[in-house]
């Protein structure tokens, strides 16, 4: 009866097992990859697609035109979307951790909620952007624009900011632990932090220099 008892369980265990195991699906991505009317590749010409709650990730869009596309809830992490064009995309929402943004356009663009975490965007352009509630925790945004950016209530954790340009972006109720604004320019930004670096920015020593060569070359200041 014992032995019937364990074995009656030991069978149950398994069904319990085998009903819980989670499919891995490894199946390649197409060829060619399309999505509604767009063809997913490197150079894609998508503007205005309607690309809402799509699987992208992994995707390789470099340099694609997705200008004023809705890519409401899209699934893009992992993607690659340096030199792309966004400029005017509805991203809001979407998954785009550790995402490569390298020289991206996302101007005027909307971001509301957006997980852009992890994400490397050195140089991507989020002029006029709305970021609000969106987090770039532990983002990589060096010589990155936010002008006029909307960041209210955005996580920004551990998120580095080298030389990047705030002017008349808008910071509040933003998190900032352990943020890194070196070098950034915040004249005319509200709520940035004016008084995180002690010293001279990059391009004030830099203009600096410029004047001390200029007055050694001088004729007066060979005398």
């Amino acid at each position: 009866m014992r032995v019937s008892l364990v074995i009656a369980l030991a069978i149950i265990a398994a069904t319990s097992a085998a009903a819980q195991s989670v499919i891995v699906n490894v199946e390649e991505r197409p060829k060619p990859w399309v999505v509604g009317t767009c063809e997913i590749g490197p150079n894609a010409q998508c503007p205005n697609a309607d690309l809402s709650f799509a699987d992208l990730r992994g995707a390789d869009l470099r340099g694609a035109n997705l200008e004023g596309a809705k890519l409401v809830r899209a699934d893009l992490r992992y993607a690659n979307l340096n030199g792309a064009d966004l400029t005017g995309a509805n991203l809001d929402a979407a998954r785009m951790t550790t995402a490569f943004i390298n020289a991206v356009s996302l101007h005027h663009a909307s971001l509301k909620g957006t997980d852009m975490s992890f994400v490397r965007g050195s140089h991507a352009v989020f002029d006029d952007a709305d970021l609000t509630a969106a987090s770039l925790e532990k983002a990589d945004l060096k010589g990155a624009r936010f002008k006029r950016a909307l960041l209210i209530s955005t996580e920004l954790q551990e998120t580095k900011f080298y030389e990047v340009d705030f002017t008349g972006a808008v910071m509040r109720d933003a998190h900032i632990r352990f943020t890194i604004f070196q070098d950034a320019y915040v004249e005319a930004c509200t709520g940035c932090p004016k008084d995180w670096q002690k010293g001279d920015t990059v391009w004030q020593a830099e203009e600096k220099e410029r004047l001390r060569n200029q007055r050694q070359e001088s004729p007066h200041g060979a005398e």
